[in-house]
């Protein structure tokens, strides 16, 4: 069988290794991937197009991994083909190409959301912040590689936020939400859909802001790790019932069922789970700190999918080691990337038993260079919490080059639970 991935960062890269642990020994290719992944997969070209490249190669099925192909509905162009492919539908997918669409079907499905107003100028935008009570939330309505939200502790905060959004334009022509700030913790939670039934996967936490404790602006993902203290099977099963379930119930009744991975963003607050986002893909970086535990087949997951009731009764199966998944990022990320500085001690790395996948990497000069903001993630399995985050932060450290960003508290607070908690 050969299996086409699409995309070229480190979720890309922990889905080809994922895939190549599967019983059907794949042969696994990978467009446009990045110096990491052809080592593990044929880099295959698509100068012309992702539909032509698939047929040359002869696919039999194509995972897509990116937000945009998936909104612009590079599955239904691969489907129409007769290109068999993994993801959802262009409709579907508006789940995370709006979040005013998302935001509408929360409401329509009873799925708990915090309030929320649409701004579509900045004269909206200030007249509905003038009454306002802060901190607020303001989020650009599409797609923004998770770099769209802006937290405004003030009002002075929250006006610089609006002339960031329209007169910047910092996250392109884009209406805004102006979200309620939901108090608790985040908790990502994906799962595999077959436009019926979902099955979730291990829940996970990740890190959106730059530098440690949370602070300064948001980033696509700075760490992650699974699973999350004090979020157990009967939490997993709520989550489901209560916000999954009832999206793809209703995505169904649209006639646009949503097959794939749907990824629900969560603020677990007093009053119980509520969506911050819907992402219609596997995450970035909780797929790299995800799939490493996964002992389900992925491709059999992926398969079972497009199938109508494909996943009836499947259930998946996860080691119990904890994994912690920790980014190294670019000088200027993320306003801006450096690339072409040389990273040194991959090898090295790699060698105390992490597991390294490539997201902003090239050759050049027979050298590997940076070439992204996120430029490499770290993921280390260990039997608790801390032996995780120790293994991944010691590997870390063996991985060099000019500008390196990482932060030093990834998987901190699970550390100081679990240790409580034993």
């Amino acid at each position: 069988m050969r299996v086409l991935v699409v995309g070229g960062g480190g979720r890309e890269h922990a889905i080809v290794r994922a895939l190549a642990r599967s019983g059907h020994a794949p042969e696994l290719f990978c467009t446009p991937g990045n110096a990491g992944i052809a080592a593990d997969a044929g880099i295959v070209a698509a100068d012309d197009g992702v539909v032509p490249a698939a047929r040359r190669l002869g696919a039999d099925l194509v995972v897509v991994g990116p937000e945009v192909p998936l909104v612009a509905g590079l599955v239904d162009e691969l489907e129409e083909a007769g290109i068999a492919a993994f993801g959802p539908s262009a409709a579907a997918a508006r789940l995370e190409g709006s979040k005013l669409y998302a935001k509408e079907a929360m409401r329509e499905a009873g799925v708990p959301t915090a309030g929320h107003e649409l701004a579509a100028s900045r004269e909206q935008a200030l007249a509905h912040l003038s009454g306002c009570s802060y901190p607020v939330v303001l989020k650009a309505d599409g797609l923004a590689a998770g770099k769209g939200v802006i937290i405004a502790a003030d009002r002075d905060e929250a006006s610089a936020a609006v002339e960031a959004f329209f007169t910047e334009q910092r996250f392109g022509a884009t209406q805004v939400l102006i979200e309620e700030f939901l108090e608790g913790e985040e908790l990502s939670m994906l799962a595999v859909c077959d436009g019926t039934n979902v099955v979730p996967l291990a829940p996970a936490q990740d890190y959106k802001r730059i530098f440690d404790g949370d602070r300064g602006p948001n980033t696509g993902g700075m760490g992650s790790y699974s699973p999350v203290a004090g979020v157990d099977a009967a939490m997993v099963a709520r989550t489901v019932a209560e916000v999954h379930e009832p999206i793809v119930g209703l995505m169904a009744e649209r006639g646009t069922p949503f097959r794939g991975v749907l990824y629900a963003g969560l603020m677990l607050t007093a009053a119980g789970p509520k969506v911050l986002e819907f992402n219609c893909r596997f995450g970035d970086p909780e797929t790299q700190a995800v799939l490493p535990r996964l002992r389900s087949d992925l491709l059999d997951l992926c398969l079972a999918s497009r199938e109508p009731g494909g996943l009836a009764g499947v259930e998946t199966e996860f080691t119990p080691d904890w994994a912690v998944t920790l980014v190294l990022a670019s000088r200027g990320y993320p306003e801006s990337s450096s690339k072409g500085d040389v990273i040194e001690g991959v090898e090295a790395a790699a060698a105390t038993g992490a597991e390294i996948t490539h997201a902003g990497t090239a050759h050049e000069d027979g050298k590997l260079v940076t070439a992204g903001g996120r430029v490499l993630n770290v993921t280390a399995l260990g039997p608790d919490a801390a032996a995780a985050r120790e293994r991944a932060y010691d590997a870390a450290e063996l991985i060099t080059f000019g500008g390196r960003q990482i932060r030093t508290d990834i998987a901190a607070r699970a550390v100081e639970r679990t240790t409580q908690e034993a």
